[in-house]
């Protein structure tokens, strides 16, 4: 048998994430383009060589990126927007990045979640453009790690109908031709690479794990064998990952070398379709056995037995061993990690330490033996030493999840009442406008922040700094107009972490970082413990800024829901137990923030979406305790004080529902790169809670004009009440600069006075 150890792909941004930087060196001017692309070249080198010294046998190219892997394929096959016309040479490095971050002249495509991820990826837009192959940069990558370091790697590239899947700008009737067109370039990018000497290329369908219909089947069925045709003497891999395999008996039977399947969030199905179907002996399998999407070390005698049954299954002849998805939804390697507890520490495996579980298993599965003494005696260690640690037995926290009733996910006033002694007892203008709640994190609240965790400044300094710019921006809010202000969140790092840190249950890296999008990187929590609310967290802030100002501030707290998907969760127990814990320490600083005297209090759930399984029959289970544990939080306010919450890429047509179900006073959602879908779902399934516009694109340097966003507000009165209708950017504010920031929002809020004079003159 034939046993090679491989991943589905790595991460790109580095261990210091150098990627990061150079990307953003290269936007600011700091260093020209072809200093740009050799250094990008080092980093891809580099991480190929890293993945060889580890041990692993194929190694995967295509799976860097200079911004996404969705709108590297998008620019590839000439997938780009008539607006871009504007641009020279629409194949430059100047039209893909105005594509994923606009300019002056042209808003960014589109973005949203990744499945069920936390990464972001550009939406193509398809306009019945001619398409044709402009640049083979998988070709490219895969020759350069062959003439640089003797690598024949694997090329991955997404597969055709997860692209067209994740695309947008066809109908029923248009979509067909997309496929047409998109298939001969499919084969000419495989016919190159195999032209090339590439033995195996992985082409990536992770929607092959979602809800098909027969027609979607019967399509994917044509598209394959047209690939086939096209190039017979490939070697292609299917690669799913997120879930199992659907209909399996058909789509494992495909004509291609071989299935990559899921045998961590999939395991249970695939197992159950292994043992009703088997698995074609003439096809290579790859069990994607090491979780790529958490940071647990793996039991290695249970994943020998996993594999073990697996082989005995499929009775398959060539077997690779793979991780369950890509590791870019982990960080590089835990090395720099020293300072976390050694009972968490040794329980952990990043990228790095889940390619050497890798290789350790294949050795077994190929030899018998372990090529290290007392290795699964101490994989088993670690993990029992975490699960009996006093951290995770915390008697109060878990009796009070134990006594949770019905009604505490239920406020006592429906939301019409509560509108009207909100309205008078708030006293706020028409169309009232206010920001999601973070404002810039200069270099210099970043340098200041970075000196006080040194401990080069002390605590009292550290906390007058921030008070001073808070103090600062409160001002800056006045004087744009704003008619309910932030207090800045310039004490956050982020709005996870924050949050983290003064809750009990959580643990911090130093450099864990993982993409969220574009150069874009976040460092997760770690919640190994059980989670407890101990002291307030930010009533001492918002306080201080609400002394500043006759305005009404916000207090700003992140969701459960949002705590649990952007934080790394402990697997010993069920994630609805967790998220319930937390919805009862948001509870206790809501409560703290109310008896301070505030009167709006906006708590973010952006994740809550991006939690939903896969298969659309699993989501009511989750969306239940989901929802429950955003309620959880906020059911206890009293009825004049108005909460809100905050969504972003969500795809608000087919999840209002939910989002009803939250019953917040106001929702602010982003519309400004999807307006138009917001407005047409509007008309169909009307919204009667309070809703916020997100006017304009903050994931963009751009500035938009008062025109620009007037249009936007002119277009949603239709749909939109007066008395529900409020108006904000799309998202929080942390990541752009000054300058821009203000220029905005001073257009949002000139827009908003014109609305109101158009409205009166009516």
């Amino acid at each position: 048998m034939n046993i090679i150890s491989n991943v589905i792909g790595y991460p790109y941004i580095g261990a210091t994430r150098e990627w990061k930087q150079t990307l953003e060196k290269f936007w600011k001017k700091e260093i020209e383009e072809d200093v740009f692309e050799e250094q990008l070249k080092t980093i891809r080198l580099n991480r190929l060589k890293r993945q060889q010294d580890l041990g692993l046998q194929l190694i995967t190219i295509g799976d860097f990126t200079k911004y996404d892997r969705v709108l590297d394929l998008a620019v590839m096959f000439n997938i780009i927007p008539k607006r871009y016309d504007v641009l020279p040479n629409a194949s430059s490095l100047t039209t893909y990045y105005a594509m994923a971050r606009g300019t002056d002249e042209v808003i960014a495509c589109e973005m949203t979640k990744w499945f069920n991820t936390n990464y972001h990826y550009i939406v193509p837009e398809y306009e019945n453009q001619e398409l044709f192959l402009t640049n083979n940069y998988i070709l490219q990558q895969f020759e350069e790690a062959k003439n640089e370091l003797g690598i024949i790697g694997k090329p991955t590239i997404i597969g055709p109908y997860t692209f067209v899947d994740l695309a947008k700008g066809y109908d029923e009737k248009s979509r067909a031709a997309f496929f047409l067109k998109l298939i001969p370039l499919y084969a000419q990018v495989i016919q190159q690479l195999v032209d090339a000497g590439a033995d195996w290329i992985q082409i990536e369908e992770p929607s092959f794990t979602k809800n098909l219909e027969e027609e979607e089947i019967l399509l994917i069925e044509e598209v394959y064998k047209q690939l086939a045709e096209a190039v017979p003497q490939a070697n292609i891999l299917i690669q799913t990952y997120f879930e199992a395999l659907t209909s399996f008996e058909r789509l494992s039977n495909l004509p291609v070398a071989g299935i990559g399947l899921d045998f961590v969030h999939g395991k249970t199905e695939n197992m159950k379709s292994l043992l009703q179907h088997g698995f074609p002996k003439d096809k290579t399998l790859s069990i994607g056995i090491i979780n790529g999407r958490d940071i647990w070390a793996v039991n290695l005698a249970e994943a020998v037995s996993t594999i073990s049954t697996v082989k005995q299954l499929s009775g398959v002849n060539d077997l690779w061993i793979s991780s369950s998805c890509g590791l870019q939804h982990v960080p590089v390697t835990k090395k720099s990690e020293q300072n976390l507890p050694d009972e968490l520490y040794d329980a952990l495996a990043f990228a790095d330490e889940k390619i050497r579980e890798i290789v350790h298993l294949t050795n077994y599965i190929q030899h018998g033996t372990w090529a290290k003494d007392g290795i699964v005696a101490e994989s088993i260690k670690a993990i029992e030493s975490l699960a009996t640690h006093p951290i995770r037995k915390n008697e109060e926290v878990n009796n009070l999840v134990k006594g949770i009733k019905d009604t505490d996910f239920t406020r006592t006033v429906p939301f019409k009442e509560r509108q009207v002694l909100q309205k008078k007892s708030l006293n706020l203008p028409d169309y009232p406008t206010t920001t999601i709640g973070s404002f810039p994190q200069s270099q210099l609240v970043k340098k200041t922040r970075a000196a006080w965790r040194k401990k080069e400044i002390t605590n009292d300094q550290y906390a007058a700094f921030v008070k001073e710019e808070t103090a600062r921006w409160i001002q800056i809010q006045e004087e744009i107009g704003l008619d309910v202000l932030v207090h800045g969140e310039f004490e956050r790092t982020d709005m996870v972490e924050y949050f983290g840190e003064h809750l009990t249950g959580f643990a911090f890296t130093k450099n864990a970082w993982v993409v969220s999008y574009g150069s874009r990187c976040v460092k997760p929590p770690i919640i190994y413990g059980d989670v407890d609310w101990t002291h307030p967290m930010t009533v001492k802030e918002v306080v201080e800024a609400q002394k500043l100002t006759s305005k009404h501030v916000k207090g700003m707290l992140t969701g459960p829901i949002t705590i649990l998907n952007w934080s790394f969760v402990r697997d010993d127990i069920p994630r609805k137990e967790v998220a319930y814990q937390l919805g009862l320490a948001i509870q206790q600083e809501v409560k703290a923030l109310e008896d301070a005297g505030i009167k709006i209090i906006q708590i973010d759930e952006p994740a809550l979406r991006e939690g939903l399984p896969l298969r659309k029959e699993n989501w009511d289970d989750y969306l239940q305790w989901a929802v429950d544990s955003f309620k959880l939080a906020t059911s206890k306010v009293a009825v004049d004080t108005q909460i809100h919450t905050h969504m972003c890429y969500c795809e608000f047509n087919d999840f209002i529902a939910p989002i009803r179900a939250l019953d917040a006073d106001v929702i602010s959602l982003e519309t400004s790169r999807s307006h138009g879908e917001l407005i047409d779902s509007l008309k169909v399934h009307p919204y009667e809670l309070g809703i916020g516009l997100g006017v304009y694109d903050i994931h963009s340097p751009r500035v938009p004009s008062i025109s620009e966003i007037s249009s936007i507000l002119e277009e949603s009165l239709a749909v939109i009440p007066k008395d529900q209708f409020w108006i904000n950017p799309d998202c929080g504010l942390k990541t752009r600069h000054e300058s821009e920031t203000i220029a905005s929002l001073t257009n949002m809020v000139e827009a908003a006075k014109l609305l109101r004079a158009q409205v009166l003159s009516v």
